[in-house]
């Protein structure tokens, strides 16, 4: 290996940081606080505890526990290490972890409060269905049945030297796995992601480029993202490349939590998805929190609507900014921005561009194509299958060979998303191919129709899914949430979408219900909808 492939790796960029940042602040989380020096001091010490509890350059360790300054150090730990960090999302059920961690070969595991006492024991006595796991820790919280607590599993690393920690930091080679990320596993089984440490470098660098989120010293970055979601975007990583303060919220943040958090902390820069900024947009509004200190706000998951993008930028001052991706593209593949020659156009031709994800992120190539695999043009009506390929996108997945058919021969990863491109390179996700409905021989984008119905006054969330029609085969069905004290009907969406829609658009009905079913990470969880109305019927 070259000595300069050397630094294509996130705990080689952590020592880095230290040089030019010294004593800034890195990590604030509630009551402790650390600066670059004492991060990268950190990262030494969880590097050395890694390699004391056997784990060898290859191994997968799991990680399970919320945002927290232990979750990045615990990363940093077993990236150096060269052991491969296998994120848990903090939500799954037993089985769910049990499968990840017997697919990706777990030889450790690190919890928050280890889970619950009764897990962590089946885990113990589960020798003959997690053969390769053999070191617990605790890294937040008591002990439970773990092996370690943190401190414990800190302490243990005193006999390894820090020059050994250091040697192997320095032995990490590009190419080498960082990350095995699990999908979310919306249908059948997750799939594991593989990640490169060059790739995860090269995306950070990206990342933090001016025209996609323009991260820097400047910024104080809130973690709202879980991290074990596409390592909360990269963010921690490209955060402590580029000097940026980094503040988490723990557990269970709240919309509350976050409107303090922003206020307090003085914070630049934030992502989530929508569901998250509508609740925080109707907090503000009624307590009076200033949140003007952000410079923008990332929307990623689904689309946020135009009159949510605008309410901020009028009440609040803040400009969001979509960002698409996805798991498999570790994750950013385009954001939305505008071109120097657009910030003289009026409002309305500026959210045509803010209401579209963006240009494709600098590494990335994107293409749409029909049916039959042919490219389409960019002329903003072609509608196709997006496609993309880069050196942050995956070439397949791990151990999962049933799954070839989202790969094409000529090296383009098929997302599933359905989009077209304009000639200036914006692209406008559809929908997703599982949710688009058919109507007649005539397609309904599910996320037009979102959008427009999340426009009207009353509403604060809608989710639109394909019910069964005897004669259309399918019929979209509006399922609305009213704002907290509003009385809505559902004749009133209907008539708000009628001049709106094309007569094939347009719901069959409205249901009111209390809440719209939600993933994880915040995402509508259509599928829920989707088996609640199977049986609906006109």
């Amino acid at each position: 290996m070259r000595y300069d492939q050397r630094y294509l790796s996130i705990p080689h960029a952590v020592r880095g940081a230290a040089e030019r940042y010294g004593d800034e602040p890195a990590i604030i989380d509630g009551d402790y606080r650390c600066t670059f020096d004492e991060l990268a001091h950190q990262m030494v010490e969880a590097v050395r505890a890694t390699i004391a509890l056997d784990v060898r350059p290859g191994d997968r360790v799991g990680l399970c526990a919320p945002n927290s300054a232990e979750w990045i150090i615990a990363a940093l730990g077993i990236l150096g290490a060269g052991g491969v960090l296998v994120p848990l999302n903090t939500r799954f059920k037993n089985g769910e972890l049990s499968y990840i961690l017997r697919k990706s070969g777990a030889r450790a595991l690190l919890a928050s409060s280890f889970l619950d006492n009764d897990y962590a024991a089946d885990l113990k006595a589960a020798d003959p269905e997690l053969p390769a796991l053999n070191r617990t820790v605790s890294i937040l919280g008591p002990r439970g049945a773990a092996d370690l607590d943190w401190q414990e599993f800190l302490h243990g690393g005193e006999a390894v030297s820090r020059s050994q920690a250091q040697d192997s930091i320095d032995r990490l080679a590009p190419e080498d796995v960082s990350d095995v990320m699990f999908t979310s596993g919306t249908t059948g089984h997750p799939k594991g992601v593989v990640y490169t440490h060059r790739a995860m470098f090269l995306h950070c660098l990206a990342e933090a480029t001016t025209d996609l989120f323009g991260i820097s010293e400047n910024d104080r970055i809130l973690h709202i993202v879980p991290m074990f979601h596409a390592n909360s975007w990269c963010l921690p990583y490209t955060a402590v490349m580029v000097g940026a303060d980094q503040i988490f919220a723990g557990a269970n943040i709240q919309p509350p939590d976050i409107c303090r958090l922003i206020q307090s902390e003085k914070v630049t820069f934030t992502g989530a998805v929508p569901t998250v900024w509508i609740a925080i947009k109707e907090l503000c509004e009624k307590e009076g929190y200033d949140i003007s200190s952000l410079r923008t706000i990332a929307i990623g998951g689904s689309a946020a609507p135009r009159s949510l993008q605008q309410a901020y930028a009028k009440n609040f001052g803040v400009q969001m900014s979509h960002a698409w991706g996805m798991t498999e593209m570790t994750p950013l593949g385009t954001v939305t921005r505008l071109k120097s020659y657009m910030e003289d156009w009026s409002d309305e031709r500026k959210y045509d561009v803010y209401s579209r994800v963006g240009y494709a992120s600098v590494g990335v190539d994107v293409r749409i194509v029909d049916d039959a695999g042919a490219e389409l043009p960019w002329d903003g009506e072609s509608m196709g299958e997006l496609q993309v390929r880069g050196p942050w996108v995956i070439a397949s997945y791990y151990d999962n060979p049933e799954s070839a058919d989202r790969f094409t021969a000529d090296g383009w990863f098929r997302t599933g998303d359905v989009a077209t491109i304009d000639a200036e390179g914006y692209v406008q996700i559809t929908d997703r191919t599982k949710d688009l409905i058919k109507s007649g021989g005539e397609w309904v984008s599910s996320v037009d129709v979102e959008n427009l119905i999340m426009s009207h006054p009353k509403v604060l969330e809608a989710a639109v899914i394909a019910v069964p029609h005897p004669k259309w085969v399918e019929r979209p069905l509006a399922c609305v949430v009213p704002k907290p004290g509003s009385a809505l009907e559902p004749g009133e969406i209907l008539e708000f979408l009628r001049p709106q829609l094309a007569r094939w658009a347009l719901p069959d009905a409205v249901e009111i219900i209390d809440a719209v079913p939600k993933t994880s990470v915040g995402k509508f969880d259509k599928k829920v909808l989707r088996e609640r109305y199977k049986n609906w019927t006109p």
